[in-house]
């Protein structure tokens, strides 16, 4: 079971869990990303593009299934404007043991930063940014290469 969603609505943890979790699996990993209120940001406003950013989820769920033998894959994406403290990002996968779902849960969110099509501007007080890509994610993602 793959499931993805980009939307402007706040993301609810505990129907997300419930949904991964009715895979039958027997471990399940989950991440949430949460808006940081470090560096003065007072909003965070994602953009994408609407049907590339699905498609982009999609395969990085269908490679993680793949790699991993999963049961379940989730990923719940907020796009719009957020407040620090709102919830960004969920990713859930299920597998029969932990060990496969703990790894496949990091690689999604690690791959996710790098190769799913989202643009993040921050809101301070003395203006708007662009936030660059970090060289950090990129060595994130890149511990996953075949």
């Amino acid at each position: 079971m793959i499931a993805v969603t980009v939307d402007a609505a706040p993301i609810e943890v505990g129907a997300e869990h419930a949904a991964i979790a009715a895979s039958g699996a027997g471990g399940i990993a989950t991440f949430t990303g949460i808006v940081r209120a470090d560096d003065r940001v007072m909003a965070l406003t994602l953009e994408h593009y609407p049907g590339a950013t699905e498609a982009a989820l999609v395969a990085l769920a269908e490679a993680a299934v793949a790699r991993w033998d999963l049961t379940g894959a989730r990923i719940t994406h907020r796009v719009g404007r957020m407040l620090p403290g709102d919830l960004v990002v969920f990713v859930g996968t299920a597998a029969r043991h932990r060990g496969a779902a703990l790894e496949a849960c990091a690689f999604l969110i690690d791959r996710l930063k790098t190769e799913a099509p989202f643009w993040k501007k921050e809101t301070l007080a003395e203006g708007e940014r662009w936030v660059d890509p970090r060289g950090s994610d990129d060595a994130a993602a890149a511990r996953w290469s075949v």
